[in-house]
């Protein structure tokens, strides 16, 4: 019995032996499958890769290579500031123009009044003969009245003039007979007398008439109004069919307005810290806001003779040298004050302007003494200097700087020698 057992145990251990190995010969035979075949020496056969062989060891030290090299740039990036460079200019170069001193905003005003037209006699207006903003010469027609009531009167006068001469000439004859007939003693000196008074009386309403035609005469060319002096019309105050009348209180008869543009200036307020640096005949430039491409000599003409107490500002006028027919009245422009540099050559060579330099550029430390930082080489330099004048954003330098160096204006360097990177010039128009 215990015999039958252990056979029949074997033989379930033979079978089941069997079986695993019948489920684990397909799992060594994949196995195999992907074991790299080997010469001799053990080696790697030819065609055959290995993940942890040497090209793998070298395509990690080119991935450690490039991460430090940009490390390394970035640290070396992180010392250098970007700035902003401006050309120092050589003193000899800067006084061959003239340099801003002094700016402000102003309006243009014609030098002479502005005319205000009217009517001599009272009509009609039938039409003008002109419209705003036509540019007219003296003597031309502007304003058309109607002229027919004058022209009547003109015709009368002429006819009653006619007629007074006709009797003069009648009473002159009278006269003549009668100085013979009295020579002759034919006539009475009464007779005489009169005739001579007759005379005197046709005589002197000729003249009388021929005054009265005259004026007529006047009124009727006054029906066309004619253009006082060169100049643009400004405004018309009233329309065709209205009547014109002479004088008006408050200017209501005045028919339009008249300026004469051949000398136009710009008025500004100056303020009275500022009024050293306006002289009268100084040279200027007016910009016009709506042209600001558009640049004009201008010559300082009349300073007010009193100060604005309110304001305290100074009025100064300019005189623009060349307007053209863009400038107009009440435009509102920009007039810059400029000047020309001169050395003094008295106070002997070392004492001579050297430098000119933005107003930004300039430093001061902390003892107060001036100096600038220069670009050489990629690295800022501070270079100490003196200032001989401050021209509104410019200074004039005294020794420290030749004239060409290239000067940090905007963000300075932290320490002399930092090696710096000069702006493009599209980063420096964005600034």
């Amino acid at each position: 019995m215990s015999e039958a057992v252990d056979r029949q145990r074997e033989g379930s251990e033979v079978h089941g032996s069997d079986a695993e190995g019948a489920s684990v010969r397909p799992l060594r035979e994949d196995l195999a499958a992907l074991r790299l075949p080997r010469d001799a020496g053990g080696d790697r056969a030819p065609g055959t890769r290995r993940w942890g062989g040497r090209p793998l060891r070298w395509a990690l030290l080119g991935v450690v290579l490039v991460l430090a090299g940009v490390a390394l740039w970035r640290l070396l990036a992180a010392g250098t500031l970007v700035v902003e460079v401006v050309r120092a200019e050589p003193f000899a170069e800067a006084a061959r123009r003239p340099i801003p001193v002094l700016s402000g905003s102003g309006y243009l005003v014609p030098a002479q009044p502005f005319i205000a037209i009217g009517s001599r006699i009272s009509g009609r207006i039938e039409r003008y003969l002109v419209e705003e903003g036509d540019r007219v010469s003296r003597g031309d027609p502007l304003v058309q009245l109607d002229a027919g009531p004058y022209g009547a009167v003109v015709d009368q006068l002429t006819a009653a003039l006619a007629s007074s001469r006709a009797r003069a000439s009648l009473a002159e004859s009278e006269l003549r007979r009668a100085k013979q007939l009295f020579a002759d003693g034919v006539a009475s000196r009464d007779a005489l007398d009169r005739k001579e008074s007759e005379a005197r009386v046709a005589r002197a309403s000729v003249e009388e008439l021929d005054a009265s035609l005259e004026r007529a005469r006047i009124d009727f060319q006054d029906t066309v109004i004619r253009a006082p002096t060169d100049g643009v019309v400004l405004e018309i105050f009233k329309q065709p069919g209205e009547v014109a009348v002479p004088g008006g209180f408050s200017g209501s008869g005045d028919l339009l307005r008249l300026a004469n543009l051949d000398e136009i200036r710009a008025e500004l307020d100056v303020n009275e810290a500022d009024l050293p640096r306006v002289a009268l005949d100084q040279a200027a430039e007016v910009i016009p806001d709506a042209f600001p491409d558009a640049h004009y000599a201008a010559r300082v003409v009349k300073l007010a003779p009193q100060i604005d107490r309110q304001k305290g500002t100074r009025k100064v006028a300019v005189r623009v040298l060349a307007p053209d027919a863009r400038l107009l009245p009440d435009m509102s422009v920009r007039v810059t004050f400029l000047t020309e540099l001169h050395a003094d050559r008295s106070a002997g060579a070392d004492a001579l302007p050297s430098a000119v330099v933005p107003r930004a550029a300039l430093r001061r430390d902390a003892d107060g003494r001036s100096f600038v930082w220069v670009v050489e080489d990629g690295r800022a330099r501070r270079a100490s200097v003196e200032v001989a004048d401050t021209l509104r954003e410019r200074v004039v330098l005294r020794g420290g700087l030749r004239g060409g160096e290239q000067v940090v204006v905007g963000s300075a360097p932290e320490r002399d020698g930092q090696r710096v990177e000069i702006a493009s010039s599209a980063d420096s128009a964005e600034r």
